[in-house]
């Protein structure tokens, strides 16, 4: 028996009140609302040895995985998919860490930038090795071609939910 189970009891007792009530689309939301806790928490174990958490692992990886020479705190933030004051306040402890510099855009002098230093980018080549075990326990619930279809129809359930937010 699943943790999940009782949800689903409500969400259909829902349904079975007020039958308009969409339960395909809510057992969607509400199964990616668990499965992104249920990352999240394991996620914090695995990097608690580390001295991190999992908003840190976002905001590491984001600038581990970035192409130019920083990022702004806004394009931070979007890529983290994180709220403004929880990546300023991740930023901070970061830098004070010694794990990220802050410098100005040689484009523009007003815009800061952010990247890792050296010894960001050692921390994170020091966590990647677990976090990669973790991610490949995740990817092991699905063949190459479900997987592929998954991230399809994901990519998909995001584009509608960001659409959703453009229009309130």
């Amino acid at each position: 028996m699943s943790r999940f189970d009782a949800t689903e009891n409500r969400i259909n007792l829902t349904h079975q009140r007020f039958p308009d009530y969409p339960r395909e689309p809510a057992m969607l939301v509400r199964l990616v609302k668990a499965i992104s806790q249920h990352v999240h928490d394991t996620a914090n174990l695995v990097l608690r040895q580390y001295g991190l958490n999992h908003t840190d692992y976002n905001v590491l990886m984001m600038l581990y995985g970035c192409q130019q020479e920083g990022m702004t705190v806004t394009q931070l933030r979007d890529a983290a998919a994180e709220k403004s004051a929880n990546v300023t306040r991740v930023c901070n402890i970061l830098y004070d860490r010694g794990w990220m510099a802050r410098f100005a855009d040689p484009q523009d002098r007003r815009r800061v930038l952010v990247s890792l230093t050296p010894e960001g980018e050692a921390l994170v080549e020091q966590f990647l090795p677990s976090m990669s075990s973790l991610l490949n326990e995740y990817g092991s619930a699905f063949d190459a071609q479900e997987t592929a279809m998954l991230e399809i129809l994901l990519k998909r359930l995001l584009g509608v939910a960001e659409q959703i937010e453009r229009n309130l």
